[in-house]
Formats: structure tokens, C-alpha cells, sequence
């Protein structure tokens, strides 16, 4: 018998144990495939319009992925290395050398990653249409996506889980090298040793959250974070790392160990479960820790890309309420771009608008938060023209002004003002001083934009009486712009080109549309929400999986133990009820404190911004439902195969 026979017996006779890793690989082919996929789906790159970002992103995306795959299968093949330690030490008992059961690894590998490889490919391919369905849905995109098979995909999958199998063989045979003979007969018979635990410890790990938590709180009411960021983030986040560790490590054992001091701790099932809780503290402290923390990671970045996700659109619409707007054309320009809108988006509304421009005025700090956001000259407007946009857009209060009032139109990083003591004056126009007597955000001339996503400096406009208007305006210098509001603008991106290239064959003039922002801002906003949920879902299977491997291990290893309950006369019942419980302990504090380390983060970052908007908060609320409901599965799976590794041998 050569060694691709023994692998492929190999693989038979341990079917369950076999499954159970492929499983783990199959299951990265597909997350991995159909990612990359998308990166060399036509139908996908043809609706995105800004084309070379999104491949930049979603090929930084999918390497992330890949790595998130190689630490998952690489903790896989440990786990399954381990479960054989025996087998291999039967075969090096019968003479085989390490370099040769090394090789049956691989042969076996090679095996499962081709049946994983091209199974995973082509469930992935199939998966991709409904990706690309998400994907286009999340963009506000109507495309149709097609089932896709891209050769480029399928070539980037095969060669780097080639690269992932040498890995593995690599990992195989030290792992085979690392242990000595007699240590492979006794592997599974290796116990942990209970751990002292002490109580100064145990506290010390809830002060440490607690402080941490506190330091959170804090962030809007001190200047602790705005003088000190660094080191308060990096002092914050060492101190929830370390209280998160020794509340595994020590408060959960004394709690335990409390537990087993009670006077009905031999009563029922209890000590069963404690004492084999007692046992593996110090093997789970570091997965513990890693899945709280982690949870909370994976919860914040969805939570808080999801809400900054859903306000996209209504910051883009407030930062960009006009549809179009542009320099005033001639009067046969103007009525070529009036029919290239009508022709697939009627005109809503129109309005003209006119100004007059000052000189450059550097110091503009009084009237700004961020002055390098807006243009060093003024643009003067007057109230009947804002007060006629307000009308066209519906949405804004009109204004009335005296004399020389003036209201600052700011753009959403500037705080809305009143000017009333002391008074805030402005000099323009050599000698013409104004009174400020307001700042609103309401942009009546927007960020310049190009169907590109570049944009330029925003128009600082100052909306003054029709009185001061009319006597400023003689001999100086006019600049007028054209308004529009047109049906369903969020699909106009080919009339902005048109209109763009119309425009900007006149050097210095300015170009504004709603579409430009909102394609950039969503396509990007869609790709983050989307790259971080496919994250979350593997982080997510990773850490259940982690979790359930070990779960598998120390079943495989007490089966001995629940034999010997069962002679004493434990029955069956009695025994779900011990697995259940030892198991609730392993899988609910890890998620509890992870939700709640994810709540303070959102809370004081998130949740108390969007407060009144019930719909956003829900969205946060529905990111942990579905972790916690992951986490059940995970936990209702474990118990079952747990219950029947330790049934295999009573039913043999």
C-alpha cells in the first residue's frame, strides 16, 4: 500500500472528523471566490462608475479576506492535528519516518483543497449574482447581475490556496517533528491543572473596565481626549485588553471557585459542570478574550458603518440640495443643456441667480470653523434670490434683512450662529462694512464637483438686503449661475457628463451636481458597509469556529469521564443538562461583555448622536440580534455534536 492509498483510506475511515475540515476550507473558497469575484464581474464593473476605486478597494478588501481564511484553515488543520496524534504515533511506531507521514498529510490536503477548491468555485460563482444583486442594491443601482465565472477570480482562488496547501504541509510536519512518541500516545490524556485564583485580581479586572468604560463616558465633557487623544485611546484600550483577560482569567474562576465553596455544590449537577469549568480556565482565558474582544470590534465597525451608511444619502442631500448648478450659458448652450435633462430627467424647476463678486479676503476665521473649505472672495446674493431657491427646493427658511445685515451660508462643519453681542462686522468691497447677523448652514452655490468625484473649494456666499444689493451692484463684477431640480436625480449620472464637458469648455466656470457626490460618497459608503460585513461574517464564523473546534477537542478527551458517570448511574438527561451548562459557560460571557464593550463604544459615539432618529438606532440593535443569534446556532450546534462525540464509544 503506497502512501496516496493510505491518505485516501485515511480519509474514509475518519469521514466525521475529515468533514468537519473541509467544511472549514470549502467554506473559505466560497467567502474568498465570491468576493474576488466581484472585483472581475462585468455586469458589477460596468454599473460602477467610479471604476478604478472600486477595484482598489475591493482588491485591498479581498487580501484582507484571504488572511482573515488562512488563520481560520491554519487553526483548522491544528485542531485536526491534534485529533491524530495518536494515528501518528502508530505510524512511526510502525517505522514510517516523519518526512513520509508529512507527505501523506499532503496527499490528503491536496485531496480535500480539490474537491473544496472547485466545489467552492462553483457554489461561489453561483453566489455571485446575488452578491452582485446586494451590492448594486446597497448603491441604489437598478443593473441586472448575471451568474459570472470570471477566469482572472478563478486563476487569484487556485494559486493562493496553492500557496495556503504548502503552508499547511509546512505546518503538518512541524507539527508531526515538534512531539516526541511517547507524548503522542498520551496527547489526549494531558489535563489542565486547576488554577489559583485570587480575589485582589478578580476585582482589579472589574475596576479596569470600569475605568475604561468611564474614560469613554467622558470623551464630550472633558479635554482629557481633545488634548491628549493618543494616549488616552491607547491607555483606554490597554486597560479593556487587560480587564477583559483577568475577567476570564481571575474573576470568572473565583466566581467559580466561590461556586464550589457553596453548600449546595453537591447537590444535583452542579459540581460536575464547576469542577470541569475549573479545569479549562486556563486553556479558554485566551480565546475568551479574543472573542469578547473581537465581538466588540466586529459589532462597532458594523454598527457605526451601517448608520454612517444610512445618513449617506441625507448628508449629501443637505450638502448638495441643488440638482444642477452651473455658470450661466449663452442663451443656445443653455437651451442644448435644457433638452439633453428633458430627454430621461424632466426639469422639476429652474432658477437664475445673481451675484457679485468681492475681492480676495484671506482672513475669513471669524466667519468659519474651516476657512481652507471655502474660496478667499465673497459672493454676494440677494435675499429675494435665496428666498426664490428656498422656494424652488422647498426646503429652508426664508430671510429678511435690513440695511447692511449679512447672513453667512456655511456648509455642514460650521455650527449655526447668531450674532447679537458683540457684533460681528465684515469689510467688503474696500469700504462696505456689514453687519453679520447670522450664520446658517444652507449652501446656496455647493462644492464645485466633476463626474469623477473631484471637487473643488466651496463659494463663500453672504446673502445681503435687496436694498444694499441694488446699490452695490453698479460697476461691479456680476456672476450669474443657472439652477435646476430635475426628476429622479440619483440616476443622472450620464446626463452630468454631458453637461459637465458643456460647461467646462469655458475655463473658470463653475459646475455643481447633486449626482456627482452622492455616485462617489455611495458606491464608497456601499463598499466600506459591504467589505466590513463580509468581515464580520468570517471574524464571525472564525470565532465560533474556534470556539466549537475546542469544544470538539475536550469532548473527544472527557469521553472517558462521561463513560465512567454513566456507570455510576448518570442517565442521559442528566448528562445534555451538564453539557448544556458547561457549554453555556463557555459561549455567553465571551458575548456578553463583547456586546457590552460594543455598547459603550456606539453608545457614546453613535447611538447618543442619532438619538431622535429611532430608525438608526434600530439598525445597531438589529447588528447585535444577528450576532447573538449567530452565537446561539453556534452554541444549540455545539451541545449536539458535543453530546454525541462523548456518546461514540457506549454506542460502538
Amino acid at each position: 500500500m503506497n502512501l496516496i492509498d493510505l491518505s485516501w483510506r485515511n480519509m474514509k475511515r475518519n469521514f466525521r472528523l475529515y468533514t468537519i475540515y473541509f467544511i472549514s476550507m470549502f467554506v473559505g473558497v466560497v467567502i474568498y471566490f465570491t468576493f474576488s469575484g466581484l472585483m472581475f464581474n462585468e455586469d458589477v464593473v460596468a454599473a460602477i462608475q467610479n471604476k478604478e476605486n472600486y477595484k482598489t478597494v475591493i482588491f485591498i478588501a479581498s487580501i484582507i479576506v484571504f488572511l482573515f481564511i488562512v488563520f481560520f484553515i491554519l487553526y483548522a488543520n491544528s485542531f485536526f492535528m491534534k485529533q491524530r496524534k495518536k494515528e501518528f504515533g502508530m505510524y512511526l511506531l510502525y517505522g514510517m519516518k516523519e518526512r513520509q507521514i508529512a507527505t501523506m498529510v499532503f496527499f490528503e490536503t491536496l485531496f480535500l483543497s480539490t474537491i473544496s477548491v472547485s466545489s467552492g468555485i462553483v457554489i461561489g460563482g453561483l453566489l455571485s449574482k446575488f452578491f452582485g444583486a446586494v451590492l448594486m442594491n446597497l448603491m441604489h443601482y437598478n443593473d441586472n447581475i448575471s451568474f459570472a465565472f470570471p477566469l482572472e477570480a478563478i486563476a487569484l482562488t487556485i494559486l493562493l490556496f496553492a500557496l495556503l496547501i504548502g503552508i499547511i504541509t509546512i505546518q503538518s510536519y512541524f507539527n508531526v517533528r515538534r512531539v516526541q512518541l511517547v507524548e503522542l500516545f498520551h496527547a489526549k490524556e494531558k489535563m489542565d491543572k486547576p488554577l489559583k485564583f485570587s480575589m485582589p485580581l478578580a476585582l482589579l479586572s472589574i475596576l479596569l473596565i470600569v475605568a475604561s468604560y468611564f474614560t469613554i463616558t467622558i470623551a464630550d465633557d472633558t479635554d482629557i481626549w481633545k488634548n491628549h487623544l493618543e494616549e488616552t485611546l491607547i491607555a483606554t484600550a490597554v486597560a479593556l485588553i487587560i480587564g477583559t483577560y483577568l475577567f476570564f482569567r481571575q474573576f470568572s474562576g473565583w466566581i467559580l471557585q466561590k461556586m464550589s465553596q457553596s453548600k449546595n455544590y453537591f447537590s444535583g449537577n452542579k459540581m460536575l459542570w464547576i469542577s470541569s469549568l475549573r479545569f479549562s480556565i486556563r486553556g479558554n482565558t485566551i480565546n475568551f478574550t479574543f472573542n469578547s474582544l473581537i465581538s466588540a470590534i466586529i459589532i462597532f465597525a458594523v454598527g457605526f458603518i451601517a448608520v454612517d451608511y444610512a445618513v449617506k444619502a441625507d448628508v449629501v442631500k443637505k450638502e448638495f440640495p441643488n440638482h444642477f448648478a452651473f455658470s450661466t450659458q449663452d442663451d443656445a448652450t443653455q437651451q442644448q443643456i435644457e433638452q439633453i435633462m428633458n430627454g430621461s430627467h424632466p426639469i422639476m424647476g429652474h432658477k437664475s441667480i445673481t451675484g457679485i463678486q468681492t475681492e480676495k479676503i484671506p482672513n475669513r476665521k471669524m466667519l468659519y470653523s474651516y476657512p481652507e473649505y471655502y474660496t478667499e472672495e465673497f459672493y454676494l446674493f440677494p435675499e429675494s434670490q435665496f428666498n426664490a431657491v428656498v422656494d424652488l427646493r422647498g426646503v429652508g427658511e426664508k430671510v429678511d434683512l435690513e440695511g447692511e445685515e449679512v447672513i453667512v451660508l456655511a456648509r455642514g462643519l460650521d455650527e449655526p450662529t447668531k450674532y447679537t453681542s458683540p457684533q460681528l462686522e465684515i469689510t467688503l468691497l474696500e469700504d462696505h462694512t456689514f453687519r453679520v447677523v447670522e450664520k446658517i448652514r444652507y449652501p446656496l452655490l455647493s462644492i464645485p464637483t466633476s463626474p469623477g468625484g473631484d471637487t473643488d473649494l466651496q463659494p463663500s456666499v453672504l446673502v445681503i438686503s435687496d436694498e444694499a444689493f441694488e446699490d452695490l451692484k453698479e460697476n461691479r463684477t456680476l456672476t450669474s449661475y443657472e439652477i435646476y431640480q430635475i426628476e429622479d436625480p440619483k440616476t443622472s449620472n450620464d446626463i452630468s457628463r454631458k453637461i459637465y464637458d458643456i460647461v467646462m469648455k469655458t475655463e473658470g466656470a463653475y459646475y455643481s451636481a447633486y449626482i456627482d457626490m452622492y455616485s462617489v460618497d455611495t458606491e464608497s459608503s456601499s463598499l466600506v458597509l459591504f467589505s466590513v460585513a463580509f468581515f464580520a461574517v468570517i471574524a464571525l464564523f472564525a470565532l465560533g469556529s474556534v470556539i466549537y473546534f475546542k469544544q470538539l477537542r475536550e469532548a473527544t478527551e472527557a469521553r472517558e469521564h462521561y463513560a465512567i458517570l454513566r456507570k455510576i448511574g448518570v442517565d442521559d438527561k442528566e448528562i445534555k443538562k451538564i453539557i448544556r451548562k458547561q457549554l453555556l459557560f463557555v459561549f455567553l460571557p465571551p458575548l456578553i461583555l463583547g456586546l457590552v464593550h460594543s455598547w459603550f463604544l456606539l453608545y457614546y459615539t453613535v447611538i447618543l448622536v442619532i438619538k431622535d432618529s429611532p430608525s438608526l438606532t434600530t439598525i445597531i440593535f438589529s447588528v447585535m440580534g444577528v450576532y447573538v443569534l449567530t452565537y446561539l446556532i453556534f452554541y444549540v450546534s455545539s451541545t449536539s455534536i458535543y453530546y454525541k462525540i462523548i456518546n461514540e464509544k457506549n454506542t460502538r
